[in-house]
C-alpha cells in the first residue's frame, strides 16, 4: 500500500456566488462541493466506488489507494467546509469519517498523549463516559465541569485540549463558545467544538474561535436517518494533518455511497433546518402551558436560561426540545399516543422522533425526561398530536 500524496482538489464551483453580494444559506447549501460543470456530465457525480487508483511511477498527487482518499469524499468535503466557514477567505479543510463517534475519536486520540489533560462536558452525548474511560486507561486526565455558564472555564488550566458540546445533548445547556476559546487559547489550550445539533446553519465553531468543528453527520446535517457519518473541519494545516494520519490508521472512513447520499442531502438542508426549527419552537411555545410539563428547554425560547448567550452565536437553535413529564409510566403513555412522532433515537431527521432517554443510562435525567425531534411535518399537525397525546396519556395514574 502506498500512502498518497496531495490530492488535486476540484476547482471551486458555482457556490463561490458573485463578488458583490454574499449567497444566502439556501443558495449556497443546492450549490456546495459541487465540481465545475462539464458538458453531458451530471451536476453531481456519482459515488466513485475503488479501493485502488491507476497509479504509474511515483506516488505522488492524485488518487492512489480507497483508505486515503476518494473523489466522492473530495466533493462532500469541500461541501462542508463551504458551509462551515463561507464568509472567510482562509483555507479550511475537512475530513469526513465513518460516524460522528469515529470523527470525535479521532480528534480527541490524535490531540492527546500519555499525561495530557483533557477537559470534557459532564453533561454532553452519552457515550463521552466511555470515551473517558478509554482516556484515563491511556494515561490522559480527564476533567469534567457542565456546558452551563461557562463551567468549564473553571477547570482549564494545564489542559491541552477542551471540548465543547453546545448546545449540550440531552439536557440544552448553552455555552459560550468565543469566550471559551479565548480562555483557552490564553492558556495554550486547543479547542474543538461538537456542532452536531446546531449544524453549520446554526452556528460556526470555526468563526468563534475553535480549532475544531466537529459533528455527526447522521442527523440534521444529512436529515433522512438513512446514513452514518462524522467530519472534522480544520483551519491549521498541522493540525488537520495528524487528524488525517489517525484516520488513515484507524481506517475509519466513510463508504462512497455514503458519501454521495451525504452530499445529494445537503441540498435540502435550509429548507429542513427551517421548517425543523419553526416546528421546534412552535412545539416548545405550546408546552409552557401544559401544567404537567416541567423542565422545559429550547434555547430559542426567549425564557430560556440559555437564550441570550444562544441568540449571540446562533443563527438557529436547532430541532430539538427537551421536557420532563411526571413519571416514567407517564412519559411511556405519551409516547404510545403519538401517531405522527416515531418512538426512536437519535435526531434532526425529516420525521419526527421523540424518546424517553433514561432508557439508555448514563444521562443524568429523570425516568419522565422526553428528547423530543422536530421534524418537517405541518407545524399545525405536530403540535395538534402532541397536546392529543399528552392529554391521552393523562388517563391513566402513574
Amino acid at each position: 500500500m502506498t500512502e498518497s500524496g496531495p490530492i488535486d482538489r476540484p476547482a471551486a464551483g458555482p457556490a463561490d456566488g458573485t463578488a458583490d453580494r454574499p449567497l444566502g444559506d439556501g443558495t449556497r447549501a443546492v450549490r456546495v462541493g459541487l465540481p465545475e460543470p462539464v458538458k453531458h456530465e451530471p451536476t453531481l457525480p456519482g459515488p466513485v466506488f475503488a479501493a485502488h487508483f491507476h497509479l504509474p511511477g511515483d506516488p505522488t498527487g492524485g488518487y492512489a489507494y480507497g483508505r486515503d482518499e476518494n473523489p466522492t469524499w473530495t466533493h462532500l468535503e469541500r461541501a462542508i467546509g463551504e458551509l462551515e466557514t463561507p464568509d472567510s477567505d482562509s483555507d479550511v479543510e475537512t475530513l469526513v469519517f465513518a460516524s460522528g463517534m469515529a470523527a470525535i475519536s479521532a480528534v480527541l486520540f490524535s490531540q492527546l498523549r500519555a499525561g495530557d489533560a483533557v477537559v470534557l462536558p459532564d453533561d454532553g452525548y452519552q457515550v463521552l463516559p466511555l470515551v473517558r474511560e478509554q482516556l484515563t486507561a491511556y494515561g490522559i486526565e480527564v476533567r469534567t465541569a457542565p456546558t452551563g455558564e461557562d463551567a468549564q472555564l473553571d477547570v482549564l488550566d494545564g489542559a491541552k485540549l477542551l471540548w465543547i458540546e453546545t448546545p449540550s445533548n440531552p439536557g440544552l445547556d448553552v455555552c459560550d463558545v468565543r469566550r471559551l476559546a479565548d480562555a483557552a487559547h490564553a492558556r495554550g489550550v486547543l479547542v474543538a467544538v461538537d456542532n452536531t445539533l446546531a449544524t453549520p446553519l446554526g452556528q460556526r465553531p470555526l468563526e468563534l474561535g475553535a480549532d475544531f468543528a466537529v459533528a455527526s453527520g447522521t442527523k440534521m446535517l444529512t436529515g433522512h436517518g438513512d446514513i452514518l457519518l462524522g467530519y472534522v473541519a480544520c483551519r491549521d494545516a498541522e493540525l488537520i494533518a495528524s487528524v488525517r494520519r489517525w484516520r488513515k490508521i484507524v481506517g475509519a472512513i466513510p463508504g462512497p455511497m455514503e458519501a454521495w447520499l451525504a452530499h445529494r442531502s445537503l441540498a435540502t438542508l435550509q429548507l429542513r433546518a427551517d421548517r425543523q426549527n419553526a416546528n421546534a419552537l412552535a412545539l416548545a411555545e405550546a408546552l409552557r402551558g401544559r401544567a404537567e410539563v416541567s423542565g422545559l428547554r429550547y434555547p430559542g425560547l426567549a425564557d430560556d436560561p440559555s437564550y441570550t448567550i444562544a441568540s449571540r452565536q446562533m443563527r438557529r437553535f436547532g430541532c430539538v426540545v427537551s421536557f420532563t413529564l411526571p413519571t416514567r409510566a407517564r412519559a411511556e403513555r405519551f409516547l404510545e399516543a403519538l401517531r405522527l412522532v416515531d418512538d426512536a433515537t437519535s435526531f434532526g431527521g425529516v420525521r419526527s422522533t421523540a424518546e424517553r432517554r433514561g432508557r439508555w443510562g448514563g444521562d443524568a435525567v429523570s425516568g419522565g425526561f422526553i428528547r423530543f425531534s422536530a421534524g418537517a411535518e405541518d407545524t399545525d399537525d405536530l403540535v395538534a398530536d402532541v397536546l392529543r397525546a399528552l392529554d391521552e396519556s393523562a388517563g391513566s395514574t402513574g
